[in-house]
């Protein structure tokens, strides 16, 4: 009944970890011969961006096993390599951010600032368009298949474009300050560069921290969750789910189910329909961590209740009066 990871999830998510290191890697190399501080910034927030994911998609490779992970033995064993490799890559990108900080306050001081080339510019602007791409791909694939992970990528996406927006100005201003002769407009490469080793210095920061501390545990949304709902309800002898509460925990969610059954049957088969509600929920949705049930036999309410229901034999109270 334990399926193993899907391939085309693993293929999509895997896809914005490359997209992201390519960007890097192509960023801080065009950076670094235009003379743009703030280009470079940018490349180190796509390696943060790359780190962040990479320490979500690692796992999948040793731990991708259902069986192992529901049991407690498998996923212990590797998460705890987990914060090790997310700490080292926070590390990295705290160090980074703080060089091309000082390197920014630096050029500022100094004041002998020159126009980096207009193909950084060309640059920032063609990375936005990847990477506005490579996030549709991934948000709708996952909210397509009822995964919680497309509100965490759109989180995410929306801090990395705030980046590339601040660095897209600084270096356009700064260039139009070369092309005119506006020495007051050089600065701006260096301040936007300033500004988004601040943001590298925050991914750092919350990806070191959550490594430590752990993720925070977050219910999802009611829309989110009605695809839960809709496949309990789907199970033969559930009259109505309760209550359902989906709690997001790192890359998995976590369900507390209660459901409603006929008050008339046994405990055996009460139980019988809650364990085959679980294992069709573990089964449809891998990225489902674990599953609560609570079993409640069903109360229609008073309005609803026939003659002969209130006055059975077996609503008399059976303790000594």
């Amino acid at each position: 009944m334990y399926n193993k990871r899907s391939p085309q999830s693993e293929t999509v998510a895997w896809t914005g970890v490359v997209s992201d290191v390519a960007l890097a890697i192509a960023k801080g190399g065009i950076g670094y011969v235009s003379g743009s501080k703030a280009l470079m910034g940018d490349a180190l927030y796509s390696g943060a961006d790359a780190a962040a994911k990479l320490t979500e998609v690692l796992p999948w490779r040793f731990g991708n096993n259902q069986k192992e992970r529901t049991t407690g033995q498998s996923v212990h064993k590797w998460d705890n390599k987990e914060p090790i490799i997310a700490i080292i890559f926070s590390v990295l990108i705290l160090m980074g951010g703080l060089q091309i900080a000082f390197s920014a306050i630096r050029d500022l001081m100094r004041g002998h600032l020159i126009s980096p080339s207009p193909c950084a510019l060309v640059a920032v602007l063609i990375s936005i368009v990847l990477k506005e791409a490579v996030f549709q791909y991934q948000y709708r694939y996952f909210k397509k298949l009822g995964d919680a992970r497309h509100s965490a990528y759109a989180d995410s996406h929306r801090y990395s474009l705030y980046t590339s927006l601040t660095v897209v100005i600084g270096i356009g201003l700064s260039v139009a300050g070369g092309s005119f002769n506006w020495h007051p407009l050089l600065y701006m490469d260096p301040i936007a560069g300033l500004l988004t080793a601040c943001l590298v210095l925050r991914k750092g920061y919350f990806l070191i921290a959550s490594s430590i501390y752990g993720k925070e545990i977050e219910e999802l949304p009611h829309a989110d969750a009605s695809n839960f709902i809709e496949t309990v309800q789907r199970v033969h002898g559930v009259i109505r789910v309760e209550q359902l509460k989906a709690l997001e925990k790192g890359r998995y969610v976590n369900l507390q189910v209660k459901i409603s059954v006929n008050p008339r049957i046994t405990v055996l088969e009460a139980h019988d329909i809650s364990e085959c509600a679980k294992k069709l929920l573990l089964h449809r949705f891998v990225y489902i961590g674990d599953v609560h049930m609570d079993v409640v036999p069903y109360d229609p309410g008073y309005p609803y209740k026939s003659n002969h229901e209130l006055i059975d034999s077996d609503d008399v109270p059976t303790l000594l009066q």
